[in-house]
């Protein structure tokens, strides 16, 4: 049991930094391979190795984190490059523009209403809309306090994966559309 709460931490983990790993598919499969696991306990650990994760994307969000030097100055030098002009480039600029206005705009109100951020990211740890990635960095961006954003956090996906081992074969049939 212990080894399996074990790899349970681990992929919780591994998967709040790849997206692409689904924490959910492995609950579910796992809560149906092994009923002796707990649901709770199952929750906790999936709550615990996701806050984790996230907390990566959060402080780096913030600032806490700095790139090691070797990477950061490969980003400023590709971005830093002296290219030829090009219609495509141009365009992407023209949109990257409009959505670093509109971040800042969001940004402003986060600060001016925090329990709107809060109550968003509340949200989002438990039914993942807005994706949970987004709301985690961008409560990073907005300096949400750390001991709110990991109550939050902890509190909406322990509800989130509770459920799911809970009742692996309600949730299960919503995988076969």
């Amino acid at each position: 049991m212990l080894g399996w709460l074990c790899v349970t931490l681990g992929v919780a983990f591994s998967s709040a930094l790849i997206p692409v790993v689904s924490v959910e598919v492995f609950v579910l499969g796992l809560a149906a391979a092994q009923p002796t696991l707990h649901w709770f306990a199952l929750g906790l650990v999936v709550a615990v190795g996701q806050l984790a994760g996230k907390s990566i994307f959060y402080l780096a969000a913030r600032g806490s984190i700095k790139l090691p030097k070797k990477l950061h100055d490969k980003l400023h030098a590709r971005l830093h490059r002296e290219r030829p002009p090009s219609a495509r480039r141009e365009r992407w600029h023209a949109r990257t523009e409009w959505l670093r206005t509109k971040l800042d705009a969001l940004r402003d109100r986060c600060h001016r209403h925090p329990h709107w951020m809060t109550g968003t990211y509340g949200v989002s740890s438990i039914v993942g809309l807005p994706p949970f990635m987004a709301t985690t960095v961008l409560a990073g961006l907005v300096r949400m306090p750390l001991s709110t954003f990991l109550a939050a956090g902890l509190a909406g996906r322990m509800i989130r994966f509770s459920a799911l081992a809970a009742a692996p074969a309600v949730f299960s049939g919503w995988l076969h559309f």
